[in-house]
This record gives structure tokens, sequence and C-alpha cells, in this order.
């Protein structure tokens, strides 16, 4: 990694933290720390699960009890199952309490302040520039966030992924997509040691999917990569395509190959800016029209 762009970002972030006041024992002179303070506002008026605000806020169990006891023992929050007559006790739900929302509304109106304590000394020029550089950097950085790992076929996220994967399928396709006219696809396909799934996640949320068939002594085959239309344009299907690309050369591929439809042209368009040409057709799938193949370092 470039010890200048490490710099950068390091001196990024100190900036960011200075001016937003992240490091104030009281933030925005309300008393209590960043932490806090934001476990609060994600909380909010219609309060929120447990194991939700653990995944979106990425604390560990330990860090976010103690934060939430604080609240708790401050009056601001009360902390109990979904449905304390007989649903799951294991689902805890936290929420506001009258002077919870207090605070949560003087949060709200001191966050509107302070951003525009940081657009107010700007003229009206560099306040656009600003805030499109921040949508900017608000997007890549969610770009960031995207974790993508192995996944077991039969996972239920990954079945959320394969679902979604058919319904985008059969809307973008000019006779829609009928399963059974496709060639099958079984979950052990896409499992070690014949090949793998792999599903990218934001915040814990299945956001895409993608899997690699390994055929020994043959190229190896590209499967169901799908993206969510929420994260479109943030460089996740690249990154998929490139995990899957790296898994199958490390067991042995020297080249993957994939099929796709006339209709697919983002995917299209992908595969031929990251290096795949287009070859004769090497099976009878039903839906393709095109064939793809790229030879692995």
């Amino acid at each position: 990694m470039d010890s200048a762009l490490i710099a950068a970002v390091r001196r990024f972030n100190r900036t960011v933290t200075q001016r937003v006041g992240a490091l104030d024992d009281e933030y925005m002179a309300q008393g209590r720390p960043l932490g806090q303070a934001r476990l609060l506002w994600e909380i909010g008026p219609a309060g929120a699960e447990v194991a939700a605000l653990r995944t979106r806020l990425g604390l560990d169990s330990g860090h976010l009890s103690r934060l939430l006891r604080t609240l708790e023992n401050d009056g601001l929050i009360t902390v109990g199952p979904v449905d304390r007559t007989g649903g799951d006790g294991r689902v805890r739900v936290a929420t506001l309490t009258d002077a919870g929302r207090t605070q949560w509304a003087d949060l709200d109106q001191r966050s509107d302040d302070l951003a525009a304590s940081i657009l107010e000394p700007l003229t009206e020029h560099r306040r656009e520039r600003l805030v499109t550089a921040m949508a900017e950097v608000e997007r890549l950085l969610v770009g960031s966030m995207v974790v993508i790992e192995p996944c077991p076929p039969g996972d239920p996220r990954a079945r959320a992924c394969l679902r979604a994967y058919v319904r985008d399928i059969a809307r973008r396709l000019d006779d829609g997509f009928d399963p059974a006219l496709s060639k099958p696809l079984h979950d052990d396909a896409l499992a070690p040691p014949n090949g793998v799934l792999l599903l990218a996640t934001l915040n814990g949320e299945p956001i895409g999917c993608g899997g690699v068939k390994l055929h020994r002594g043959e190229a190896a085959e590209i499967k169901r990569v799908w993206v969510a239309d929420t994260v479109r344009g943030l460089g996740v299907g690249r990154r998929l395509l490139g995990e899957l690309e790296r898994y199958a050369a490390e067991h042995g591929a020297t080249a993957v190959r994939l099929d796709t439809n006339r209709n697919l042209t983002e995917a299209i368009a992908l595969y031929r800016a990251t290096g795949y040409r287009e070859i004769e057709a090497y099976n009878t799938e039903h839906y393709a029209h095109h064939w793809f193949e790229k030879r692995l370092a």
C-alpha cells in the first residue's frame, strides 16, 4: 500500500475528528461522549433491536452492553425483550424514555447547528463543493465497509441473495427467467472442495454474492454474480469478481469463464473492462448469448 495514500487518510481522519468534536469528553456540550451520543441517536424515537445496533455500529457485545447500561442508568432508555408476555426473550430492544426522547431531540437540533457551523464560513460555491465532496467520500467509505467472505450456499443470507438474483434476472431478460430452463446449479457445486460461494455484506446485511465452480484440468466457471441495486456503483461487483478469480487461481485454475445474457449490459461491460475476452459457446445454457474467458496469472 502506498505510504503517501495512508498518510493522506490519517490526515483526513484527524481533521474530521477535530472539526466534528469527536475528541471532546462532552460531545456537542450534551454532557456525554460521542459513543453514547451516537448510540442514543441510533436507537431513535422508534427504538431498535440490540443485535441490530451491534451490527450497525460495529461494536462488540461487551462494549455495547456497557454503553446501553450507562444510558439506562441515566434514565434515557429501557432495554427489554420485544414481548414481555410471550415473545422470544432473546430478542432485546432498546427504547427511549421520555427523558431520552427529549435528549434525542436536543441532539438532533445540535447536529443541525454543527452542520450549519461547518457550512456558514464558506461561500455558496465552496459549500456546494464541500457537500459534493462529502457525498463522494461517503459513497467510497461505504464501499470500503463491504465485507466479502465465503458462505455456505444453504445459509439463509446466501439463499436470500440467490433469490434476489433470480428476481433481478427475471425482470431484465426479454422473456423472463424460468430456472427450470436454465442449467441446474446444486449447492455442492459451490461448496468446498468443488467451489465456493462468496457473500458480500454491509453492516451485516447481505448485498451481493458470486460463486465459482472448479473443474479439474479445465477453466473454473463463475456463476450467480449479483449485487443489490442499493450498492450499485460502489465497485462491489468488481471486488466479487476479483475474489472469485483469486479463489480459482489459488485452487489450481489457470482460467475462468462464464456465460451471460445480452440484456445484462453492465455485467458485459464489467467483464470486458476486467480482462475477459469473448469466446465460442462452451455450454448450452438456454439464456446465454455471450461467453467469456479470462486467463489467470
